[in-house]
């Protein structure tokens, strides 16, 4: 008890109050701006968070994550353009009760969802982080490596279809966590005689490159565009409430959400399908769907909303993050010398404590804020493409060179923004490049460190976690190409089929 009333004390400073207002009120502001999204909000504020406290920082840029997807069903179901990626599905029952004038309706349900989804990761948080943590002292070197290990073999499968090119950029980040002075012995490695590499290539100089420069160059090279709207008259309150005619729906959505959450690199939109697929299958009018249904509406939401939340599990009971925008997140922790794991929970849980209520107001103040603010955003949704172009550019470029006050770090964002606009353009994954650098970097301080304690293979799995974790890792990667196997077998059947209908029409 007297770590929560410690922790209340952290959240009573007028500090933390206004960066959580700011991260809340900021992020539904730039969810709600087609084309910005979260990743490339927290990346732009990334480098100032590293002069506040932590706390302060952090909330701010939790208020970002966890309030943006509010701020995205906005532009979705008004004008049928997701304000962030992971609003598109709700564009597809949306949209269609918008052009039946239930645009209201639309907006309340999708609030009410997101609130209830939110609400649940958090109790989630509250009830698993703990037990995790408890467990993690059992996590040696070989674990912690097995883990971030299956962390990557995660991120890999999750984007199906795209594995090989997420694999290989996944390595990608890996390489590049190594250039400079390796760790243990300072010897140079991968500058090839230069010296501006030998500090290595910067996380946050990687993540401000592809998540915001290459967004900048996405909207200015694409052509000019300055949506129309209509106001949204109507009781917001009595909308939002109207979320509880499908609690079974919200509840499901937001299962799917803690539960996607904890997995590394799967997310929200895995969520979201999963939580649609569910609720349309159990629907009375399954028809419905896609043409206006409140069920799908409220299924999308309360599952994308419940995955920032779920996220923090990993993170903070075992310092592995899911997701790029946790990997941004884990930054700040170490910036303070604040580590994730169970020795968080044993000596700052008070900090803890303020987090979690932390993330609790800020749901709170979303909802409140939205209910008065639908119309003001409207006018945001409007902002002409170019100049948000021009304006995450500068940021982003001011970011960077106020890391380190280094030229060469602009550069070197430049070349990975231009990498990320290719990547977008080809609608291939960048998450993978950062989660590479990341986990990258924790593989390879424990495999080092447990080699030192391995004689042979046999060694590295001889502890039960270990050896569940690596039982694991080669049974996803065996299922995964049974599954391409099945696949292709299915394909190849279904050609033939149609090429025998095609010989016995043309006979």
């Amino acid at each position: 008890m007297g770590d929560f009333v410690s922790g209340l004390g952290l959240l009573a400073d007028p500090a933390v109050l206004f960066a959580l207002l700011i991260g809340s009120v900021g992020g539904v502001v730039i969810g709600a701006i087609p084309g910005v999204g979260a990743a490339v909000a927290i990346a732009i504020l990334l480098p100032a968070t590293f002069a506040l406290e932590p706390l302060v920082g952090l909330t701010m840029l939790l208020g970002i994550y966890g309030s943006s997807m509010y701020g995205g069903s906005l532009p979705a179901i008004l004008i049928n353009t997701p304000g962030t990626a992971v609003n598109a599905l709700t564009t597809y029952d949306g949209y269609p009760m918008t052009k039946r004038g239930e645009a209201l309706r639309a907006l309340g349900l999708a609030y009410g969802a997101s609130f209830v989804g939110g609400v649940l990761s958090i109790v989630a948080l509250i009830l698993l982080s703990p037990v995790l943590a408890k467990v993690a002292p059992l996590f040696g070197s070989r674990e912690i490596f097995l883990a971030a290990l299956l962390g990557i073999v995660l991120v890999v499968i999750a984007h199906r279809g795209q594995t090989l090119v997420a694999g290989s950029l996944a390595a990608f980040g890996i390489l590049i966590n190594t250039v400079g002075l390796e760790p243990v012995r300072y010897t140079q490695r991968f500058t090839f005689g230069q010296d501006w590499l030998s500090s290595g290539v910067d996380l946050i100089v990687v993540v401000l490159g592809l998540f915001a420069l290459s967004q900048a160059f996405v909207l200015l090279t694409d052509p000019e565009r300055a949506p129309t709207t209509q106001r949204v008259s109507g009781n917001m309150w009595a909308a939002i409430l109207g979320v509880f005619k499908f609690k079974r729906i919200a509840a499901s959505g937001g299962g799917f959400g803690v539960l996607m959450g904890i997995i590394p690199g799967v997310g929200e939109f895995t969520a979201q399908f999963l939580s649609y697929t569910y609720a349309q299958k159990t629907s009375k009018d399954p028809d419905a769907f896609g043409k206006g249904s409140p069920e799908g509406l409220v299924a999308s939401e309360s599952a994308n909303n419940a995955v920032p939340a779920a996220a923090m599990i990993p993170l903070l009971a075992l310092g592995i993050p899911g997701e790029a925008l946790t990997a941004m997140m884990l930054s700040v922790f170490y910036v303070h010398n604040v580590v994730p794991g169970p020795g968080l929970f044993q000596n700052q849980m008070d900090f803890v404590y303020a987090l979690y209520v932390a993330m609790i107001l800020l749901n709170v103040l979303v909802v409140v804020f939205m209910l008065f603010a639908s119309n003001l955003l409207i006018q945001i949704i409007r902002i002409p493409t170019r100049f948000l172009g021009v304006m995450i550019l500068t940021l982003s470029f001011v970011g960077v060179y106020s890391l380190r006050n280094s030229v060469i770090d602009c550069a070197i964002a430049a070349g990975f923004g231009v990498l990320g606009l290719v990547l977008k353009r080809q609608n291939l994954p960048v998450v993978p490049i950062v989660l590479g650098m990341v986990l990258g970097g924790i593989m390879e301080v424990k495999l080092r460190a447990a080699m030192a304690r391995v004689d042979t293979p046999l060694d590295f799995v001889s502890r039960p976690i270990a050896a569940i974790l690596a039982i694991v890792i080669v049974l996803l990667i065996i299922g995964h190409f049974v599954g391409l196997i099945r696949e292709k077998r299915v394909g190849l059947a279904e050609d033939a089929h149609d090429h025998d209908i095609h010989d016995s029409q043309t006979r």
